[in-house]
């Protein structure tokens, strides 16, 4: 087995971590919450579980984003950002910058904080505004997978 096959290999499975542990929190993590009593329990179940699984998506994401970025130095696939015809690889590196800048820049400096803050003031609007952004990224991010694994093998 070539090195390439172990990076393809690590990068799918980082992104079958990293976007399936969106997709849970989506559908499964924040519909629970917003079952819960009352607002204190909301935020204080919320932030156990995704704070647990925020460390999971900084190192898949880190993960994928080294296994992606070893492919298209090893296959030297850098003018394919040149051709329309792989557009999927312009969206797979827009949606890993964008989860890596939340996971490592913002959240970190601001977006925790924010949201601790506003979760206290209006528990109700902020779930609802979470919910919405997840629904979002991970539409983006199931559209991004789909056109992807269509367009790597061919299909485009």
């Amino acid at each position: 087995m070539d090195d390439v096959a172990i990076a393809r290999a690590l990068h799918l499975l980082g992104v079958i971590l990293w976007i399936g542990g969106v997709g849970f929190v989506t559908t499964v993590l924040l519909p629970a919450v917003q079952r819960l009593k009352t607002p204190q329990e909301r935020v204080a179940f919320f932030e156990e579980v995704e704070g647990r699984f925020a460390w999971q998506a900084r190192f898949t994401t880190l993960l994928t984003g080294l296994s992606g970025l070893y492919i298209v130095i090893a296959w030297d696939l850098w003018d394919r950002f040149l051709t329309p015809q792989y557009f999927w690889m312009h969206a797979m590196v827009l949606i890993w910058a964008l989860f890596t800048v939340m996971l490592f820049v913002a959240e970190p400096l601001f977006l925790h904080r924010w949201f601790l803050r506003h979760a206290a003031a209006r528990p109700e609007q902020t779930f609802r505004l979470i919910r919405i952004l997840h629904l979002v990224l991970l539409g983006a991010s199931l559209v991004t997978v789909l056109v992807a694994a269509i367009g790597s093998h061919g299909g485009f």
